[in-house]
């Protein structure tokens, strides 16, 4: 199971504040670096998510299933996405903007801890790439 995959019960509580995201084609959700904006919802196909160096080189590139949360640690920390979020054609996405990601958890606070089980997965993921290097 991909480390960004989240419970069901925090998808279908997101899915109910999103809109649809429409890929046509392969398409760049965010980039690293960007200041973030929302969070996206992989519900079915292939993303990719890539981080670069301040060289330009890919120091890591993850596959990620659908059912994925991208961009969620942006959001919670308020600072710019680390990784570059690419949906693959085909791909059925849905957005949730930061506003409506809070007011979720806001209205239901027990939905916080399923939100702090995608992010400890994913610090686990990354620490089992660095360690793979």
């Amino acid at each position: 199971m991909s480390a960004f995959v989240a419970d069901r019960k925090l998808i279908q509580a997101l899915e109910k504040r999103s809109q649809a995201v429409s890929c046509g084609e392969d398409r760049v959700l965010f980039s690293q670096g960007e200041a973030p904006t929302g969070l996206y919802i992989l519900r079915s196909g292939e993303a990719a998510l890539i981080m670069r160096s301040e060289y330009g080189e890919v120091v890591m590139c993850l596959r990620v299933a659908a059912g994925s949360l991208l961009g969620l640690p942006g959001i919670i920390a308020n600072e710019p996405y680390t990784l570059t979020a690419m949906a693959r054609k085909g791909s059925e996405v849905k957005f949730v903007t930061r506003s409506d990601f809070e007011d979720l958890i806001r209205d239901e606070p027990s939905l916080s801890l399923k939100v702090l089980q995608v992010l400890a997965a994913e610090v686990r993921s990354a620490r089992l790439a660095l360690s793979a290097v």
